[in-house]
């Protein structure tokens, strides 16, 4: 299954990640390398929110990265919350939909 991990990030989001970003980015790629992470980053114009990718059999995965992430550890997250995502089309999709409907 997929799961989004959404972040709303504090006002001064941008200015403060840099102190956090390399031990951020290491959290994302251990979890790239277990498999569990799929993709990343925050939204633009305005910076004011995140959504992270992950594959697992369960939120945990998405949920235990959050909380052991420093944005959110040290204060630049305000919120975040975990929503199950039915993928059906794309490359690795979990419910590919049969060709052509």
């Amino acid at each position: 299954m997929h799961y989004l991990l959404f972040y709303d990030v504090v006002d001064d989001y941008v200015a403060r990640r840099a102190a956090f970003r390399k031990e951020h980015i290491a959290l994302a790629r251990a979890a790239l390398a277990r498999g569990e992470f799929v993709l990343g980053g925050a939204f633009a114009d305005p910076v004011d929110g995140a959504v992270l990718v992950f594959r697992g059999d369960s939120p945990e995965v998405a949920e235990r990265f959050a909380k052991n992430d420093p944005y959110v550890l040290n204060g630049l997250v305000r919120r975040w919350w975990v929503r199950e995502w039915t993928t059906v089309v794309g490359q690795g999709a979990e419910h590919p939909l049969p060709d052509p409907l």
